[in-house]
């Protein structure tokens, strides 16, 4: 019998440090826990992980050489950015010719706006890099770190192309024994102006996140742990410490993303919203055929070239308070329990509740006064929260984090039922409504943005409140629902079981095949180094015609091997139901057309007469499952052919057939191909050579008799 193999994930938020020990083999939640944050020990928050770290695998007699796999999230950048501290940054911009001109002012963001009133201070040089000796370059530094700069950031026009002054500047300051950074490493993308930004803000994070990134990775040595400490990235994947020194900004928003990796990886969700609920705010975020939608992140109002997920922040939680002017309930939230330093009056003993009164606080300065807490005989103070609400109205499930004294809660209401007029039931409705209208404006938002189907979408509640709100939102407004797993630690489970990412953009006009393998080859590289094992990484190539982007996604597990976390396979009858559902057909047209590696493939035919009835049209609706039940690809109107590999004649007159043929050109269709146990993403071709290319190099691994789905729509 051999020891058992551990994941450990760790999730540092502003209150409590979580931990999560997972089993590698079978991902069963082994042992999970919380102390508080330690900011104020002089090793920072390193400390509290050395702790946990030591109490969890203590605790279930876990030697540190079983630890497979370690990484950390952490809210560090993402606060440092609220608070404005961050350190200040040096700028030498570079040009030359006609270039410099423009150079000069778009290398030169000035004091950068991250919070009201809190800014990160930037100096700036310029020069120009025809001729340019390293007598400049080193007299260029010692200027700006004469007035105040921590970090150099080098940024010159075209960098991208050839960063080789770039590089020269930061081995410059490097030598000074200054952290310095050049604008192509943070991104490949031409926009000096928007790529100097980036790489300043990434800057200012440098110093701050090395000290704690060096004392994790120490502690981490010195408990014997063998395997590499990763870090949780904005977009939910993980990277090396050693990446994290270089390009800090991406671990910006990771406390997010770890949730959503949590809930993916537990929940199976195809089509749903996930929400991230704690005590003061909920965070909202969309997946969409089994992934999590992305954007480019905004600081301050100005994008940025990170990509992170799209996630939006509520002050709508299990501890907002309730407003109350003019004898009516009028607001719920932003201000929560925790700020007003109060406890909820749902986990309040039912002894304590004597001769409960209303009473009108402003929690914090400038704040109204008309924010409502309990007031009991004895001097004890509870707040009235969102918690009480749901409590109240049987929402929260039993043994859920979130349930709490229904008796204690309903003495406390009856003071504020009194006050506004209303029965109990009546006010706690009142304020469940005010939360879900708040909440669902931006739901709303998010369906449209992402053209999700209603009816298809289920709403995953997370977070240790997530049952205060999302059944109640559900059921008003006729959505399915869950609550996540283990829902208090998902963050934290989500860190443990995290890919990892990697992703690079150039500008290209009109990329060649040539372009494209190249791109392909040098993010393999990038996130090999990053982590990943190679024979997990898959690979997704998008061509932006209209900004003449050429982008490249991978993504790869840690791991020899990616887990399948479904022990039994799912049967074809419980899959043609999901199926059918997913693209809104019946039961009875949907039938399984084609299988292979982990893949399903249903269709339902619809005819639809028109022209009187003479014409019959016939389009095919296609959802394509793993084998997990996940769906991953539907759409109407989709043609599809399962082939085998060798048979390149019946793929070329299958692309040929669902080609559109104008007199200027031949528009090919998009198309997705799905093998063993990949799905390879082929939209991003202009051209039928590219695609061909691509697809013959990611599939030469595979025997001739090998078998691929096609699926292909205009």
């Amino acid at each position: 019998m051999g020891r058992t193999k551990v994941r450990v994930g760790i999730d540092v938020g502003g209150t409590f440090t979580d931990a999560a020990l997972i089993d590698n083999e079978t991902f069963e939640v082994i042992e999970k826990m919380k102390i508080p944050t330690t900011h104020h020990d002089p090793d920072g928050v390193a400390k509290g992980i050395v702790q946990i770290l030591d109490r969890i695998l203590s605790s279930k007699g876990i030697h540190p050489e079983d630890v497979t796999f370690i990484a950390h999230g952490t809210t560090q950048a993402t606060n440092a950015l609220l608070e404005g501290d961050v350190a200040r940054v040096g700028i030498i911009g570079m040009g030359s010719g006609i270039d410099g001109l423009s150079a000069r002012s778009e290398s030169n963001p000035g004091d950068i706006e991250l919070a009201p009133g809190k800014y990160l201070h930037t100096f700036h040089t310029y020069l120009d890099s025809k001729n340019m000796t390293d007598d400049q370059i080193n007299a260029a530094i010692d200027e700006l770190a004469a007035q105040g700069a921590e970090v150099i950031v080098a940024s010159e026009a075209y960098s991208v192309d050839d960063p080789t002054n770039e590089l020269r500047v930061v081995e410059l300051a490097n030598r000074k024994g200054l952290y310095a950074t050049g604008g192509h490493e943070i991104s490949q993308l031409y926009g000096l102006k928007t790529r100097t930004r980036t790489a300043v803000i990434n800057a200012s994070l440098i110093p701050k996140m090395m000290e704690t990134a060096n004392m994790t990775e120490k502690s981490v040595k010195n408990a014997n742990i063998q395997s590499q400490l990763m870090i949780m990235r904005c977009d939910g994947g993980v990277m090396s410490i050693d990446e994290v020194r270089k390009r800090p900004i991406l671990t910006m928003l990771s406390g997010l993303a770890a949730g959503v990796a949590g809930a993916l990886m537990y929940e199976k969700i195809s089509d749903g919203i996930f929400f991230e609920v704690g005590g003061t705010s909920v965070d909202i975020s969309v997946i969409k055929n089994g992934k999590v939608m992305i954007k480019n992140a905004e600081v301050g109002g100005h994008r940025t070239y990170l990509q992170s997920l799209d996630v939006r922040t509520l002050g709508i939680a299990g501890g907002s308070m309730i407003k109350v002017a003019g004898g009516k309930i009028t607001d719920v939230g932003p201000r929560s329990a925790h700020i007003a330093g109060k406890e909820y009056e749902a986990f309040a003993p039912t002894e304590n509740m004597v001769d409960p009164k209303v009473k009108f606080i402003s929690p914090r300065e400038g704040d109204p006064a008309e924010y409502i807490i309990c007031e009991c005989a004895g001097g004890k103070e509870y707040s009235y929260t969102l918690a009480g609400a749901a409590n109240i109205l049987n929402y929260i499930p039993e043994g859920d984090y979130a349930q709490g004294n229904t008796e204690a809660a309903l003495k406390a209401w009856q003071a504020l039922a009194d006050h506004v007029g209303l029965s109990v039931e009546e006010a706690a409705r009142q304020v469940m409504n005010i939360a879900i209208d708040k909440t669902m404006k931006t739901v709303n938002e998010m369906i449209e943005d992402y053209e999700l189907d209603r009816s298809f979408v289920t709403l995953v509640g997370g977070g240790g409140s997530g049952a205060v709100l999302i059944p109640a939102m559900a059921e008003r407004e006729g959505f399915k629902s869950q609550i996540a797993n283990n829902a208090p630690y998902v963050s934290t489970i989500g860190v443990a079981l995290a890919m990892v990412k990697e992703q690079l953009e150039r500008t290209v006009v009109n990329p060649t095949d040539e372009d494209i393998k190249r791109i392909r080859a040098d993010i393999i590289e990038r996130i090999v180094q990053s982590g990943a094992s190679e024979e997990t990484v898959e690979v997704s190539i998008e061509i932006d015609s209209q900004k003449n982007i050429l982008r490249a996604m991978a993504t790869g597990s840690t791991e020899l091997r990616s887990k399948d976390l479904a022990q039994e396979a799912m049967s074809e009858e419980d899959m043609r139901a999901i199926a059918a559902s997913s693209i809104d057909q019946p039961l009875e047209s949907t039938v399984l057309a084609a299988q292979t590696g982990r893949w399903s493939l249903f269709v339902s035919e619809n005819v639809k007469k028109s022209f009187f009835g003479l014409l019959k049209k016939k389009s095919s609706s296609v959802s394509v499952l793993d084998r997990e039940g996940v769906v991953r690809f539907k759409k109407s109107n989709v043609h599809y052919a399962k082939l085998s590999k060798s048979a390149q004649e019946a793929l070329n007159s299958f692309l040929d057939d669902n080609t559109i043929y104008s007199d200027a050109n031949a528009t090919i269709p998009k198309v997705f191909v799905f093998y063993k146990e990949k799905m390879l993403d082929l939209t991003g071709m202009q051209t039928k050579e590219q695609l061909l290319s691509i697809l013959e190099i990611e599939t030469e691994m595979l025997a001739a008799q090998d078998e691929i789905l096609v699926v292909a729509y205009q």
